[in-house]
């Protein structure tokens, strides 16, 4: 037995890898081509909502893809896959004659926080929504097992520090080569790591048995990219490989209950390890931005607060 999953068939890792290398495959192919992004992020969702998901995602079936969280979640995750993109490629000839950008604007520069906040806010509620199921010794809801206990509250509020720690979206740009990425500097690795222990302690708790694909497989599938591949571009990494994995769910629902399933050890221990970690990880985070915005007399809603990091100057370099 592992200490936070235990698979009945070693294949099913294999398939665990297999869905991580697809999920950051699509999302390089909706990154670097915009017609790919668009049928992945547009059509695609139109033709399952109209054909697909009223069948495999109804509500109260057996798998539990009927409720109102995934629904949310889903339309949530797209829109801000079409937002970013509009960021990136929507423009106009103005009345001077001079061709303008959507990304110039500050106000279309709050779309990313805004859908990023909303995003874990949701998740946010659903942990302490599952605490208030009063479940302590474990048990079935919206045929999903979950366990109540101190580690929904503990996460919480570290999702709640991640929102309150979201800084610098004035200074996002577009990146200069061919693909035009959405490349937000300010958020930089330590918050990109917060976030992670975070999301993956909110699937680990709310969506156990799902969380070795929705949790660990699916915030690797961004952070990898965010690391070796496109830096700076995280929350586009995010938005796609989220979008992409809750659009298979909606259409496969069997898939982490009957084809290849991953379960947690269901050990409480493990709940609160994982919910401790991103909550010491988030009040880190919060404590250092804080003292950065007080000792550089910086307006955390209008001032980036990194820009004297090489983290941040590296990805400006790369990209500018």
């Amino acid at each position: 037995m592992g200490i936070l999953y235990q698979a009945a068939d070693p294949i099913y890792w294999v398939i665990w890898l297999f869905v991580l290398f697809a999920l950051m495959a699509f999302n390089e192919l909706g990154r670097v081509k915009l017609w790919c992004g668009l049928v992945l992020f547009a059509l695609v969702p139109i033709a399952l909502t109209l054909f697909v998901w009223p069948e495999t995602a109804a509500p109260g079936n057996e798998y539990g893809t009927g409720t109102w969280f995934n629904w949310v979640k889903t339309y949530s995750a797209l829109a801000g896959c079409l937002g970013f993109i509009a960021l990136r490629f929507v423009k106009w000839r103005g009345a001077d004659g001079k061709t303008h950008y959507l990304y110039e604007k500050r106000w279309a520069l709050c779309f990313p926080p805004l859908i990023l906040a909303i995003n874990i806010a949701e998740a946010v509620i659903r942990d302490f929504q599952v605490f208030g199921f009063a479940l302590w010794e474990g048990g079935g809801v919206e045929n999903l097992w979950t366990i109540s206990g101190p580690w929904n509250i503990m996460n919480g509020i570290a999702g709640i520090l991640n929102i309150i720690t979201i800084c610098g979206w004035f200074g996002i740009f577009i990146s200069k080569d061919s693909s035009k990425d959405m490349i937000w500097p300010d958020m930089i690795w330590a918050w990109v790591i917060a976030y992670d222990l975070w999301n993956f302690a909110y699937t680990y708790n709310c969506i156990s048995d799902h969380s070795a694909y929705c949790g660990l497989a699916l915030l690797l599938a961004c952070t990898i990219p965010t690391f070796f591949i496109k830096r700076g571009a995280w929350l586009q990494h995010r938005a796609q490989t989220l979008a992409l994995w809750i659009m298979f769910v909606m259409t496969v629902p069997q898939f982490a209950d009957v084809l290849a399933p991953i379960p947690t050890t269901h050990n409480p221990t493990a709940f609160f390890v994982v919910s401790l970690l991103a909550l010491a990880s988030n009040v880190a985070l919060a404590a250092y931005q804080f003292h950065r915005i007080r000792k550089l007399k910086l307006n955390p809603l209008k001032d980036q607060i990194y820009t004297d990091t090489k983290a941040y100057q590296r990805i400006v370099e790369e990209n500018k």
